[in-house]
């Protein structure tokens, strides 16, 4: 199908990941191999304090993510605010996580850019897939929705499955799709390369007019993983990323690579950090865009003003 206006948005959303310290003993950046990102945005691009960062393909922006409300950010509200442009936190007078609050879930289904596209005649999507599992729980009312989902179906939108999986229409959020083979039982399902998981991706993208990918293993990795797993787990993601760049198309797409609080880049710790955290722009007019994005709230408003609606 094509695109509405020949211009698309894909949104790639990393859970947890901030910038931080220029410490190899804290933070996994440091240690961490990431040969297209740099190449992308120079040495040292995720240390915080470092500003803002522009180069011929692409800017990076420390996004504040906390909004001006006290506490460690949580997943919950900062994806709200990244997915409406409201301060949600202010609105309820915290910062909530991970699964949406009753308040939470209200101003989501007040209006999302799902909502928005979807309502000016644009074609959206969610390209993470769910298995059936997912579903079952969530009709048993045993699994709420988090943030992401719950925008996307509240806008009409339906959730991948296994079967958009099988056929390319969708991507893991492992990337490669190999968890579903190793811890969902799915022994039919394609199992790509990092880089070849980046390509689909830009291809995917190419077919809507703004898509989402949810990559929130890198939040789990964080909580839970050891400083080498979270070395392994960042490298993994910079070759997914490279996939990604090598296939997109600068002339027409806008792609947007951000977070919705810290964490992976402080391991002296297993919590949320208040650190700022990477957004970085790729596309059509990505310098001038920047320049309007200081807080997780700005990044709707430049979705809107690239797509016109």
């Amino acid at each position: 199908m094509p695109t509405r206006s020949n211009r698309f948005v894909h949104l790639f959303f990393l859970d947890g990941v901030g910038l931080g310290d220029d410490d190899p003993e804290i933070n996994p950046f440091v240690t961490a191999h990431l040969p297209h990102l740099t190449g992308l945005l120079g040495e040292k691009w995720y240390v915080k304090g470092r500003g803002r960062i522009t180069t011929a393909r692409a800017s990076l922006i420390p996004t504040d993510a906390t909004l001006g409300i006290p506490g460690r950010p949580q997943s919950a509200t900062g994806q709200a605010v990244i997915l409406s442009g409201r301060n949600i936190p202010q609105l309820i007078g915290e910062h909530y996580g991970p699964k949406p609050n009753p308040a939470v879930a209200d101003l989501v289904r007040q209006g999302t850019l799902f909502h928005e596209v979807v309502e000016t005649g644009g074609a959206a999507a969610l390209l993470t897939p769910y298995p059936q599992g997912y579903f079952d729980s969530i009709n048993s009312g045993k699994r709420l929705y988090s943030t992401v989902p719950l925008a996307a179906t509240a806008a009409g939108l339906r959730l991948m499955t296994a079967d958009d999986l099988r056929t390319g229409q969708a991507i893991s959020p492992d990337f490669t799709a190999q968890a579903w083979r190793d811890l969902l039982g799915y022994n039919d399902i394609p199992v790509l390369t990092l880089a070849a998981a980046g390509e689909q991706l830009a291809q995917l993208a190419s077919q809507y007019d703004f898509t989402f990918f949810e990559h929130w293993p890198s939040d789990r990795t964080g909580h839970k993983g050891s400083f080498q797993e979270a070395v392994h787990h960042l490298q993994m993601i910079d070759e997914a990323i490279g996939g990604l760049l090598a296939a997109w198309d600068d002339s027409r797409g806008l792609l947007i690579i951000t977070s919705d609080h810290g964490n992976i880049e402080a391991k002296n710790h297993r919590l949320h950090t208040e650190n700022p955290v990477p957004t970085i722009l790729l596309g059509p007019n990505h310098a001038t865009l920047a320049q309007q994005i200081h807080t997780l709230t700005d990044i709707a408003p430049v979705v809107r003003q690239f797509l016109t609606f």
